[in-house]
């Protein structure tokens, strides 16, 4: 009856059918396998590539801020000055050496110091130059506007004060440096950020402090990862 019926090749050809799909299921994971293991290797390969400029990164850093700091030590008390290390922005924070109240001429005492600071600042940073993004000349004031101002008129009423004020500033060292003109006009920026990032302590505004104008050192190291993920 089996063979009449042809149980017995029925049962075989079904062993054999369900071994090919049991064999093609093996290769097929194989096959994702060994896709899985390239894609992490190909991952790890970018994420050493990123870890290598963070590491540049961080140690370019530090050499930038030694070496502003080697410069201008015995500088900073004398012209009431700081240097950040986590945002290499070298700080003028005396506003009445500055600026006359409410005014964006430079005052005479900073056109002395800017003669003496602005030619070593551009100096010090040339080794870096290809591992910057821009200088940016930072202006920034206190929340305090005229009187009898809201709070938003002070504000964009600053934002004027601290642009104008980084404009003055960006004007007398582009001026200082007629060789080296192309160079600042590609490189250099003045931002103005008002009250912004006004100083903060305990929860209460340091209008002294948050007067003041930042010379910032802006690494590139974004837009190299940034290189690094789009090259994929």
């Amino acid at each position: 009856m089996d063979k009449i019926f042809g149980t017995r090749n029925v049962n075989q050809d079904s062993g054999e059918h369900w071994l090919t799909v049991s064999d093609l299921m093996a290769g097929l994971m194989m096959v994702f396998l060994f896709i899985a293991i390239v894609f992490m290797m190909i991952t790890q390969k970018e994420n050493d590539k990123i870890k290598n400029v963070a590491v540049a990164y961080q140690e370019n850093q530090v050499a930038i801020f030694e070496a502003l700091e080697t410069e201008f030590a015995k500088d900073l008390s004398k012209w009431g000055a700081t240097i950040d290390k986590e945002t290499l922005a070298f700080n003028f924070q005396s506003p009445d050496v500055l600026f006359a109240n409410n005014e964006t001429k430079l005052s005479e005492a900073y056109k002395a110091i800017l003669n003496d600071f602005f030619p070593r600042y551009i100096m010090v940073l040339t080794p870096y130059r290809d591992s910057l993004d821009e200088i940016r000349i930072e202006g920034h004031t206190s929340s305090v506007g005229l009187r009898g101002s809201t709070e938003t008129q002070a504000y964009f009423y600053n934002m004027r004060l601290s642009q104008g004020r980084t404009r003055s500033v960006l004007e007398y060292g582009y001026a200082l440096m007629p060789d080296e003109a192309n160079w600042i006009k590609a490189n250099i920026a003045a931002v103005g950020f008002s009250s912004s990032r006004a100083i903060i302590h305990d929860g209460v505004e340091d209008a002294a402090m948050s007067r003041r104008v930042s010379f910032r050192a802006i690494t590139n190291a974004d837009i190299q990862i940034k290189r690094i993920l789009e090259s994929n």
